[in-house]
């Protein structure tokens, strides 16, 4: 069997790699990887396939730094070119990106099965462009994989009955209903396997000469927030007023925001540093002593690591999150942000975790 996989930002690298490893595994498998190119810094690209140890792409497409429909239609045409060529089993996709949604779109025109990994999360904020790529993409899929039980519930509502609950041995026929089955976290997969790696290889904590819980760790890329000015403003003005030092990376986006905006980030505990790999997060996230951000792979991070979190938008597709008490939504808010950070101790649990992902979703 031959699958293509198509990848294109950070997060998907780290939620392929459990899964192309298992694939390598499998002297029946073959697996043909499409790089879109969405994201191609350096510090957001080639460092997670060479840490990740994800094979080099069989195609790199180059494709980014345009709207989100130019990208989309430049993917699909291109992917589509691909796919005819290489006549692959299984289209392989991954999360809520451009990419993601080019790679559904592009094999479902040329009736090529499709298994989505991490199928069923819905924000039911339709002003992301990520809800309407992983509606699209989950609609076109013939294997919907899910991270959690909150997923497949989602899916139920919106029709999906064919549900699995016994993954393994999965065998589909692309042309009966979709199949839904909850195969865990392949990110939690990723968690598990280079965490231990991390803390024999990286040395961020000593580079930066921070201690472990005597900082926060602060993300923010989402066009919610960065193409925004007044959020972005409101997020900066919190970062400096909170009274702790702040590790924040800066990702490629959010710098271009903060020259555009000449938005001053001049603060001593504030600590701008450009974006950093894998191994190196998994380090920062796990001796943080709180973490704000607008990822969703973070928040699920800092659950595993039993890190409080503070996310910075107005909904999670990641509840239950939140329902343990493990997360604060809040948004751009300024004041919410500080009050936040200022009452973690009180609103998070001080031992253990209430609720846990799965492991294996890449065995599926």
């Amino acid at each position: 069997m031959k699958i293509v996989t198509i990848i294109g930002a950070r997060p998907q690298f780290i939620k392929a790699a459990p899964v192309s490893r298992a694939i390598a595994e499998h002297n029946s498998l073959t697996e043909v990887i499409i790089h879109t190119g969405q994201h191609f810094d350096a510090d957001m690209s080639d460092v997670f396939f060479k840490e990740l140890n994800i094979p080099k792409p069989d195609y790199n497409l180059g494709i980014n730094s345009a709207s989100h429909g130019v990208m989309t239609g430049r993917m699909l045409k291109k992917i589509e070119e691909i796919l005819i060529k290489e006549n692959p089993d299984y289209v392989l996709v991954y999360g809520d990106t451009n990419s993601t949604l080019a790679g559904a779109l592009a094999a479902v025109k040329l009736h090529i099965p499709i298994a989505h990994v991490e199928a069923g999360l819905r924000s039911f904020n339709r002003k992301m462009p990520e809800e309407h790529n992983r509606v699209l993409t989950d609609h076109c899929a013939d294997i919907l994989f899910c991270p959690t039980e909150a997923a497949v519930n989602n899916l139920k509502n919106e029709g999906f009955t064919n549900i699995v609950t016994n993954p393994s041995p999965l065998i589909h026929n692309p042309y009966s209903l979709p199949l839904v089955v909850n195969v865990g976290d392949t990110m939690y997969d990723a968690v598990l396997q280079f965490s231990e790696i991390a803390q024999r290889r990286s040395i961020i904590i000593e580079d930066l000469k921070i201690k472990p819980k005597e900082y926060l760790l602060a993300t923010v890329h989402r066009p919610y927030n960065t193409d925004i000015p007044e959020n972005m403003k409101s997020i900066l003005d919190a970062f400096l007023e909170i009274d702790e030092p702040i590790i924040f990376p800066v990702h490629p986006r959010t710098k271009q925001c903060l020259i555009n905006s000449k938005l001053s980030i001049q603060n001593s505990k504030l600590r701008c540093i450009p974006p950093v790999g894998y191994l190196d997060m998994l380090m920062l996230e796990q001796n943080a002593k709180a973490i704000l951000t607008d990822s969703g792979g973070m928040q699920k991070e800092a659950y595993w690591f039993g890190v409080p979190c503070v996310t910075l938008r107005e909904e999670t597709e990641w509840v239950e999150t939140v329902e343990a008490g493990w997360n604060v939504v809040v948004g751009a808010d300024r004041a919410k942000i500080v009050d936040a950070v200022n009452s973690i101790k009180l609103t998070c649990p001080t031992t253990g975790i209430i609720w846990r992902w799965t492991g294996g979703a890449e065995d599926a």
